[in-house]
């Protein structure tokens, strides 16, 4: 009996190719932008280049990409986002930081599943 979900394309974003955002975000600029001659290097940017795509993502080795992309990691991202300033808003990312210090917030990880998810053509499996 075939399988109807294999019609659809599938890639694999492989946690362990990576430990930190940057390591995530070569990952996805291979898988994604091999042909173009930017890549990858924010959330946004991440998200932009989602749009029209069509595919089931697993996500293998998602267990450690969620304890790599996870508080620590995610305290970084905003404090180094607070030391660079301008162009960022500090006092907002300030107050996304206590909030996520006080257990308000979500992870890299959330974040970065959160945007998948948010695409409607794409199904992600966290394997």
């Amino acid at each position: 009996m075939k399988n109807e979900i294999n019609n659809k394309k599938m890639t694999v974003i492989n946690g362990g190719h990576f430990s930190d955002l940057e390591g995530f975000y070569e990952e996805v600029s291979e898988l994604f932008m091999k042909d173009e001659d930017w890549k990858v290097g924010t959330l946004d940017s991440f998200d932009d280049i989602l749009y029209g795509v069509d595919f089931d993502i697993t996500w293998k080795d998602s267990e450690k990409s969620k304890e790599d992309l996870g508080f620590d990691l995610t305290k970084d991202f905003y404090e180094n986002k607070i030391k660079q300033g301008k162009p960022f808003n500090v006092t907002l990312i300030q107050q996304k930081l206590d909030d996520f210090i006080d257990g308000n917030g979500q992870t890299l990880f959330e974040i970065l599943t959160e945007i998948i998810e948010s695409h409607k053509n794409i199904r992600l499996i966290l394997d």
